[in-house]
């Protein structure tokens, strides 16, 4: 699966290859805030630990896995450069029952790009192009769902622009422990 250009930006899967560029990403303490209380990653985590994740869930006939997010070179500040990175998996995918019709979507985004609508323009092109992909293979997708920290306005202030709701307040396992999310989800 491919996903076409939107207005500002263009649209990839993360590789092994592009281990630095999430290396660089996690060092800014802001970014890492409502991830792990702004924690800079280590190459080692990035190499052992994430890009492993990655390739676990990527898959490119379902468009699953993290798509790299570059600004074109027509955005004159960040112009062809990489400005952060949409997550793609079933929801409860590390679990016995994934759900394969409810797509989980998460963002991560250089400080820099931060309150321009990148993310959000990011999000609803990749939803898109899933939606189109889904229902051309036979495998329609029904809901796309996301989680966040109940602090990180931001993060949530995107679900709402995408069109998510509330559903509830709920609790996932990180390496660091369990944490409390907020969970908003859409139906397709």
């Amino acid at each position: 699966m491919q996903i076409e250009n939107s207005e500002r930006l263009r649209f990839e899967v993360v590789t092994k290859e592009d281990a630095q560029l999430l290396f660089d990403l996690n060092q800014d303490p802001e970014v890492m805030r409502y991830i792990n209380g702004g924690k800079p990653s280590t190459m080692a985590e990035i190499e052992d630990y994430f890009i492993p994740r990655i390739e676990g869930f990527t898959n490119l006939d379902t468009g699953w896995g993290l798509w790299k997010v570059t600004a074109l070179a027509t955005e004159t500040s960040l112009g062809d450069s990489f400005i952060g990175w949409i997550l793609v998996r079933p929801m409860d995918f590390y679990t016995d029952a994934p759900k394969l019709e409810d797509l989980e979507v998460g963002w991560r985004f250089t400080q820099a790009s931060w309150g321009k609508g990148y993310a959000t323009e990011a999000a609803k092109a990749v939803c898109q192009a899933l939606v189109e992909h889904s229902q051309s293979n036979g495998n329609p997708v029904t809901h796309f769902s996301a989680i966040a920290d109940p602090a990180n306005k931001g993060s949530i202030n995107i679900m709402t622009k995408l069109g998510m709701q509330y559903i509830k307040n709920d609790s996932v396992d990180t390496p660091d422990g369990e944490v409390e999310v907020v969970l908003y989800r859409m139906s397709v």
